[in-house]
Parts: structure tokens; C-alpha cells; sequence
């Protein structure tokens, strides 16, 4: 559509534009758009193509990871991983603001020192009360629960664990990673709002992993 619109910018519209909705001034909203078509091509084009195709049926069509894991090839988990990273290079958001960092950073290690010490009340702290704790099907065979839901019962799941867990950039953000002999086993991916976990997602398909690039921030407690 984009290479359609900078061939043929010449045709005329058939149908008219609708009405501007609260105030939003229209033909403003075009001419931002007009530089900003090709700058998105060239981003979309520099993404490997199962990156692309993840995060256009997902971002821009709402099609289910589950619908969109055939279609490239992959686990759902692992589709949900290459969309998340071609929406931050996107956004251009591939390394978050330091500020941003050094908060993840700091919720993380709280997260993996409470855990670790078995102090349910300082998971509890850390937590969104509706946060969801899911693992894909390699992390469930190795004896995770699929997913998990609310903070009482993902602090249960945490408390006392996470021994060999360590803090990591991974893909420019933050998270935590049991790795042994140098390789990731298993990698906790974090999503955080307004300093509460929300979501914490458990990967270990072989296939995820040789594609991250890591880097431990520090060794295991």
C-alpha cells in the first residue's frame, strides 16, 4: 500500500474523506503522514521478513499469535517474540531510555531478591494485582504452569525460587535469564507498569533463545 501511495499519488481520491473526529484537523493529519509513509517502508523492508509479517497480522490486523505461529512457522510464543521486537524497532525504541532502563532495572532485582529470600509480602509490593504469569510449552515441559493469574498466586509460584536467575539486557531491555554453560535455558521477559509487573513471560523454545541477544548485568545471588 505504501509503494501504491508513492507511485501513484497523482490519482485522485473516488470517495470523500470523513469528518475530522474531536477537533483532529485532517488535512494536517495527511501531510504528516505523507513523510512518514516511505520512512515506514524503509523500516518495514529492514526487518527480516517473519518479523515483519508477526508484527504487521498482529499490530496492524489484531490476528491471534496462535493464527499467526503456522503462518511463519514458529511457536506462538516465539511469533509473539519476533513481533516484539520489530515494534520496537518501529517505534524506535530498540534501546530504551535510560531513565526507563534503570526503573526496569531496579524492579527486576527487587523481583528476583524477593523471590529468591522467600518474602511473599515484597513480591506482593512488586506486583499488579491482575498480572499474569504465562510459560511456553518448552518452559511447561521442564514443569512451569502454562499461566498463572493474580498476585497471590505468582508470588506463591516465585517465592523461594529464581535461585540461579540473573539479572540481563536482553534485546535492549530488561529482564532475567537462567543460563547454564554460558546459554540461556530459560528467560523471564518482564512488562511493567507505573513500577507493578504486570506481565511475566517465561520462554525456553531452543529456537527464541539462539535468536536473543543477551547480556548479563550481573552473577547469580
Amino acid at each position: 500500500m505504501l509503494r501504491s501511495r508513492k507511485s501513484r499519488r497523482e490519482e485522485a481520491l473516488d470517495t470523500s474523506l470523513p469528518e475530522p473526529a474531536d477537533g483532529v484537523d485532517t488535512e494536517q493529519e495527511l501531510l504528516l503522514a505523507d513523510p512518514i509513509g516511505p520512512a515506514l517502508l524503509v523500516v518495514l523492508e529492514a526487518l527480516a521478513p517473519a518479523e515483519r509479517l508477526a508484527f504487521v497480522l498482529h499490530d496492524m490486523f489484531a490476528v491471534p499469535f496462535e493464527e499467526i505461529a503456522p503462518i511463519v512457522g514458529r511457536s506462538p510464543a516465539a511469533a509473539r517474540q519476533l513481533a516484539s521486537r520489530a515494534r520496537r524497532r518501529v517505534q524506535g525504541t530498540a534501546t530504551a531510555p535510560e531513565a526507563d532502563l534503570t526503573r526496569k532495572r531496579e524492579v527486576v532485582e527487587a523481583f528476583l531478591a524477593a523471590s529468591r529470600n522467600g518474602n511473599f509480602d515484597a513480591l506482593l509490593a512488586l506486583l499488579d494485582p491482575t498480572v499474569v504469569l504465562r510459560a511456553d510449552s518448552a518452559a511447561v515441559r521442564m514443569g512451569a504452569s502454562s499461566e498463572v493469574l493474580g498476585a497471590p498466586a505468582v508470588a506463591t509460584t516465585f517465592s523461594g525460587r529464581a535461585q540461579g536467575a540473573q539479572l540481563a539486557l536482553m534485546d535492549g531491555t530488561v529482564g532475567a535469564v537462567w543460563a547454564q554453560g554460558g546459554q540461556p535455558r530459560v528467560v523471564f521477559n518482564f512488562t511493567i507498569t507505573d513500577g507493578k509487573i504486570v506481565a511475566i513471560d517465561l520462554l525456553a523454545d531452543p529456537e527464541i533463545l539462539g535468536q536473543l541477544d543477551w547480556e548479563a548485568l550481573g552473577d547469580p545471588k
